[in-house]
């Protein structure tokens, strides 16, 4: 009865197909779903509040750029840095010289982490450049942040990457591809909780209330970052440097952004009447 209660088996092919060394990934679909499906309802939200597609044109770039350059740069950083400093153009390039022979490797390494401090870069230099301001832009944006962080971890459940623990529950899943250990399906967990995150987010934005500054995002970074934090214990450490610590990487990298989300919900509001 053991036995059959571990009925989910996946042994997906990450690679959709292959033209020489290119290969279309199914990561690389929900990537680029995430940013398509960013970008319609954020259009719905500039149109709702008298901005022009022009200006958040310009912000989707800001955006692409800095979650693919800060995400790229967080994993090499935060959790290979021996191996990056020592082959630094591969941080920034997506192919390498093995033995002799051209490979295109493309950016295998993303940390959301990374993602997330590039962004919060880019949204800074955005605010800058076109005079928005940077509260009302985190507002905003963190209304879909979460469905593309959902689209995401679809796509590392694809990669059979970010595995969960071992576990004897009857939705647990054998990632064929590693091993055939049954284990918790820690990518879904995480895309449940970052839907059920963006519902709430756009049932509060809807309701036409006007929060203080910073309060979405206050909010965005304690429920995202805390989930983040507690499902990580329900996941096999990326890298063996976290093995024996209390919290692992990902776990003290959730920290601050939640104590920064502390701050903007209770932070008294200036008074522009004096």
């Amino acid at each position: 009865m053991h036995a059959i209660l571990h009925v989910i088996h996946w042994n997906i092919d990450p690679v959709i197909f292959e033209i020489g060394s290119f290969g279309l990934r199914y990561y690389a679909l929900c990537f680029l779903a995430a940013f398509l499906v960013s970008y319609v309802l954020m259009l719905q939200i500039f149109r709702r509040e008298g901005k022009t597609q022009e200006l958040l044109d310009q912000l989707s770039i800001y955006i692409f750029l800095g979650t693919l350059i800060g995400a790229r740069l967080g994993h090499c950083l935060f959790y290979e840095f021996d191996y990056y400093m020592q082959h630094p153009l591969e941080m920034i390039l997506p192919f390498r010289f093995n033995n002799g022979n051209f490979e295109l490797t493309g950016f295998q390494g993303l940390a959301s982490h990374g993602g997330a401090l590039g962004i919060l870069t880019a949204l800074i230099l955005f605010s800058r450049k076109t005079k928005t301001d940077f509260l009302w832009v985190t507002d905003r944006l963190v209304l879909v942040v979460p469905l593309a962080g959902a689209l995401v971890r679809i796509g590392n459940f694809f990669n059979s990457e970010i595995v969960g623990l071992p576990s004897d529950l009857p939705w647990a899943v054998v990632f064929e591809r590693n091993d055939l250990i049954p284990r918790h399906p820690a990518q879904l967990y995480e895309a449940i909780a970052y839907v059920i995150l963006f519902i709430i987010l756009w049932s509060m934005y809807q309701k036409n209330s006007k929060p203080k500054p910073g309060y979405l995002f206050g909010i965005f970074l304690v429920l995202l970052f805390g989930a983040r934090f507690f499902l990580e214990f329900f996941k096999e450490n990326q890298e063996a440097f976290e093995e024996g610590m209390k919290f692992n990487m990902g776990q003290l990298l959730s920290i601050p952004f939640m104590i920064g989300g502390l701050y903007l919900i209770f932070r008294k509001p200036k008074d522009h009447s004096q």
